[in-house]
This record gives structure tokens, C-alpha cells and sequence, in this order.
């Protein structure tokens, strides 16, 4: 499966997923609605389960099972109907990327479980949305589709008769543990924290092995499966090599093994990691991988969603399920959920009722109650580093980044701030708001040169998203800078004492709530600003030889995370 030939990677992912749909788990399909991606969905009829079709929106009696409300009401009696995941099935969820959390724990849980296989349809528009973690975790495979054309494709349909036969072959085939162990490092080496990944990827080399034929394991099938499974997890970039710093010693190398150990080692054990790496990371574009990379980064922040916080809201959000509640002024009572929890006592009430004639019973526990999630406005607190003769470039590029993100809060009606520091303090260049025009005559005045008072920036920052706070919006704070502070809160050229108040302020942020994205974009990544980024428990993202659209496209996905 050569990494250069994109419609036989969609070939091969569809071959594996359909001779072992339970062991990998299911797919992550990115495409737009088009011929191409029901191209690659008819081939899903040759999956051995039956296939269910679920929304976004699907509740839990169709998912799971539950009361049968007019047959109950019928009968008088509790009448239970059989949900979706009763039996191992092949669910295809469109519009995937609008999962919400409740639904994707409960396809977690039945991924988990026996026999289910799951085919994520995500139509995101934009890199930085997508899965939950929870289900792009136990997602075996991922396919994107975009980019590519009609004429690409052939037909995705795998041969039956070979199927088949793949399908029993696959009992047995075994991983020895040199390969296990091969899988395992080149997780690790890539930055895969989760333990699913190794174990999927054994998955997917037994499935490909079955499929091209093969009595044992093979080189290529680890490698298949390392391109399959481990290129849209990786969060380590090839580039790594490069940011290491200069005066970093060598690593030592391993010791010679003795004639007698290499021949007891195990042959699975003579296949490099570097291969499987190598294969994982030539298996996606590298725009993809980044962006991928960083929608996980920017998830990490806490209450830095798209939305804003959902206890002091100002307007009105999604519905939230009914709750048991009593009646009082305002609340709105949801008549089918009501119904739904008094229908079980029907005939008990009945015969106990002074009043047997009546239809229906209700009692003050049936009472359920509607209820919303109210969220606020979002501020977007921009803290842009300004100092030092050497930034000028950088700062140009920030500048651009950040009109570029200004168009899509704007439509987004989000309010903007402004703050830029050099020299010996932060300044406020625009307070929160929803002015496109003058936000970016603001930015295009902003001067470079001079110390970095970073302590300055923190403690303006934090007093401008707490004034926000109180005004019932939710704000996140973006930190773009390149080194360490030297500047002190007093003006003073102090850098022992600057560090120490900075620190100090990054404590401070943390207790106080506010999320915070450290974007290094030095040459380097300076280890300071991460140290200081894990005092404020936030997100840090190094950019070294950055430019406007790649800074705008990693900003926009931190923020939107």
C-alpha cells in the first residue's frame, strides 16, 4: 500500500474494516456529501453485521431500548422495546462531527463491548472540528477523502469470494511479540499516548495479512497497519530533530549485543521502528496531520470552547433532557416525558383511585420539567508580544494570524481584545469588542522593540477577561510571544525577579479559571514559556519558522477547541 496512492489506502481501509469489523473497531470518515464518499459507503454492504443508520440526535430508548409509551398506555402494562445496540450491528453516524458527549459515551461504552463496529460520517467544514476523543480513540481506521477526484476513484467494493476467505484465515494469525513490541515503540515514538492504538494496530495487521493471503505477519502488513492506524493519532512531527536544542548531548548508543543474545532475541524484534514510523507519518499530508495534532492540543484547554460558559449565560442554548422537578412559576413541563414516567403506574392507580373512571393518573413525581443550557458570550483576550529588534518579522506575522481569525470571530459575533507588550508594560489597545474595522486599525498600529514585560502582560490580561467575566462573557486568553520575560512590573530590567512575578501571575490565572494558549512562535521552542504554560495548565503549542496562515489555521483551532 504505497503512502503516494491515496484510493488504494481507501481500498485497503475498507478490505481490513470489512474482514474484522469487531476487532478495529469501526471508521472515521472525512468527506463532504458527494459521489466519492457514497462511493466509499455502498462498499459498507460488505460488512458482516447489520448496518443501522443513527443521527446526532437519536435518544436513548431507539439506542438502547426503553418504555413503549402507547403500547404501555394500551396494555396496561409496562411494555419494553429493544434498542439499537441489543445486538452486534454495524452503526453508520452521519454528521458525526455534531456528536454531542452524552451519545458518544454511550457508543464508547458499546464499542467496548461485544461485536459493534462504528462508521463515524464526519462532514466537518473545518480542520479543527471533528470526533470526540472518546470515539476517535476507539476508531480503528481514518480515511479523508478530500482532495480527492472523481476520476481517482474505482470501485471500493471488495470481491466476496476473497472475503470470504480473508475471514477465515484470520483465526490464525498471530503477532509475535517482537512485532507487538514493534507497534508498541512506534506508538510511543509518535507521540501516541493511548494503549488502544498498539492494540488496533495488531488488528489491522492480521486484517491485512488475511486480506493479500498471507500465513504469518508480515513486514508490510505492520507497516500497512501502522499507516491505518497510527498516522491520524501521531502528534510528534518529523521535524522534532530540528527544534532539539544545540547544545543537547548525543544520545548514547545501545551496547553491542553478544553473538549469543542476538540469537536469542526474538525475529520480530529485527524490524525497525523507524519504518513504522516513517510509514505512519508519510500516510497524511502534513497540513492534515498538524491540524489534527492541534485540534487534540487545543481540546486540552478547559471552558475554551467555541460556546461560552454555561453559568452565567445571557441567551438561550440547546435543550437539555427532562428532569423530575416541581411546579412553579415559569417552568415548563414536558408533557411526553411526563406521560412517559407515569404510564408503569397506570393500573395501580386505578384500582387504588377514589376516582376509577378517570383515563389517567398523574402524580407530583411524574412532573418532568424542560430544561436549557444557557450559555454566554465569548471574548477572544489577544496578547501579542511586541519587544525585541529580532521580532519584527514574527510580529508581522502574528499581525497577520491574527486579522485573519478576526474575520471569523466577527462572524461568529464574537468580541475581540487587544493587548500588546514591549518595552516596560503591557498596554490595552482595544477593550472587548465586536468592531471588525477598528480592531484591525488598532493591530496595524502596533510598534515593535524594547524588553519583554511578560509579568505586565499576564496581570493586564487576567484584569481584562475578569472584567469581561463579570459582564457575563467567557473569556480565553492567547498568548503569543517568543522567549522569557526580562522586564519587571516596577520597569525595571530584572529578569530573576521577572520570571518570579510572571510565575507567580500564571497561579494566579489558573485559580482564577481563565483559560490560557501559550503560542511560542521563537525559532526555538523556549523551555520557559512550557514551563510556565503548566503552572497555568494550559495548552503550548511551538511554532518555530511561522508564518500568518499557519499561525491563523493552529490559533483558530486552539481557540475553537
Amino acid at each position: 500500500m504505497p503512502a503516494d496512492d491515496p484510493w488504494g489506502r481507501v481500498e485497503t481501509a475498507l478490505a481490513c474494516l470489512a474482514v474484522d469489523p469487531a476487532g478495529l473497531r469501526g471508521l472515521w470518515l472525512r468527506a463532504a456529501v458527494g459521489p466519492v464518499r457514497d462511493l466509499v459507503t455502498d462498499a459498507l454492504c460488505a460488512l458482516p453485521l447489520t448496518l443501522r443508520r443513527i443521527h446526532p440526535t437519536i435518544g436513548d430508548d431507539a439506542l438502547q431500548g426503553g418504555l413503549d409509551l402507547p403500547a404501555t398506555l394500551e396494555s396496561g402494562r409496562p411494555v419494553m422495546t429493544r434498542g439499537l445496540l441489543d445486538q452486534p450491528c454495524a452503526l453508520i453516524l452521519t454528521m458525526a462531527e455534531r456528536c454531542p458527549p452524552g451519545l458518544a459515551a454511550r457508543l464508547a461504552a458499546a464499542l467496548d463491548g461485544r461485536g459493534h463496529c462504528l462508521v463515524a460520517l464526519d462532514e466537518a467544514a473545518a480542520p479543527d472540528e471533528g470526533l470526540p476523543a472518546g470515539l476517535t480513540d476507539r476508531l480503528g481506521l481514518f480515511l479523508d477523502l478530500d482532495g480527492l477526484a472523481w476520476g481517482q476513484c474505482r470501485p471500493a467494493l471488495p470481491d466476496p469470494a476473497r472475503l470470504e476467505a480473508a475471514r477465515e484465515r484470520l483465526g490464525d494469525l498471530r503477532l509475535t511479540p517482537g512485532q507487538l513490541d514493534a507497534l508498541t515503540r512506534a506508538a510511543a515514538e509518535l507521540g501516541i499516548a493511548s494503549l488502544r492504538a498498539p492494540l488496533l494496530a495488531a488488528a489491522a495487521a492480521r486484517a491485512h495479512a488475511a486480506w493479500q493471503g498471507h500465513e504469518a505477519i508480515s513486514e508490510a502488513d505492520l507497516k500497512a497497519a501502522a499507516m491505518l492506524v497510527f498516522a491520524h493519532r501521531a502528534t510528534v512531527q518529523d521535524e522534532a530533530a530540528e527544534d532539539m536544542p544545540e547544545d543537547a548531548p548525543p544520545p548514547e548508543p545501545p551496547p553491542d549485543a553478544t553473538g549469543e543474545e542476538a540469537k536469542a532475541e526474538d525475529p520480530g524484534q529485527s524490524i525497525p521502528d523507524e519504518m513504522l514510523v516513517e510509514a505512519a507519518l508519510a500516510a497524511l499530508p502534513r497540513d492534515l496531520l498538524e491540524s489534527l495534532a492541534t485540534g487534540r492540543a487545543a481540546r486540552a484547554a478547559k471552558a475554551a470552547g467555541g460556546s461560552g460558559a454555561e453559568q452565567s449565560g445571557n441567551r438561550r442554548g440547546r435543550p437539555l433532557p427532562s428532569r423530575h422537578g416541581a411546579l412553579s412559576q415559569g417552568a415548563r413541563v414536558d408533557i411526553v416525558a411526563t406521560l412517559r414516567a407515569a404510564a408503569p403506574w397506570q393500573p395501580l392507580r386505578r384500582r387504588d383511585s377514589l376516582r376509577p373512571g378517570a383515563l389517567l393518573h398523574i402524580r407530583g413525581s411524574d412532573i418532568r420539567l424542560r430544561r436549557y443550557r444557557e450559555t454566554s458570550d465569548r471574548v477572544l483576550v489577544f496578547a501579542v508580544d511586541a519587544s525585541g529588534s529580532a521580532a519584527f518579522a514574527r510580529l508581522a506575522e502574528a499581525k497577520g494570524a491574527i486579522e485573519l481569525l478576526l474575520a471569523q470571530a466577527y462572524a461568529r459575533r464574537d468580541h475581540v481584545a487587544l493587548l500588546s507588550f514591549r518595552g516596560s508594560r503591557a498596554e490595552l489597545l482595544l477593550p472587548p469588542t465586536r468592531s471588525l474595522v477598528q480592531t484591525k486599525r488598532r493591530l496595524a498600529g502596533v510598534p515593535g522593540g524594547g524588553g519583554t514585560p511578560l509579568a505586565s502582560a499576564l496581570q493586564l490580561a487576567m484584569a481584562t477577561a475578569l472584567q469581561a467575566k463579570a459582564r457575563g462573557l467567557t473569556p480565553t486568553i492567547a498568548l503569543l510571544t517568543d522567549g522569557r520575560g526580562n522586564i519587571a512590573l516596577d520597569g525595571t530590567a530584572d529578569r530573576a525577579r521577572a520570571e518570579e512575578e510572571s510565575q507567580r501571575l500564571a497561579r494566579q490565572l489558573r485559580q482564577s479559571g481563565t483559560p490560557v494558549i501559550v503560542i511560542d512562535v521563537a525559532n526555538r521552542p523556549q523551555p520557559a514559556l512550557f514551563a510556565l504554560s503548566q503552572i497555568m495548565d494550559a495548552p503550548y503549542i511551538a511554532l518555530p519558522r511561522v508564518d500568518a496562515r499557519r499561525l491563523s489555521t493552529v490559533l483558530g483551532a486552539a481557540l475553537d477547541g
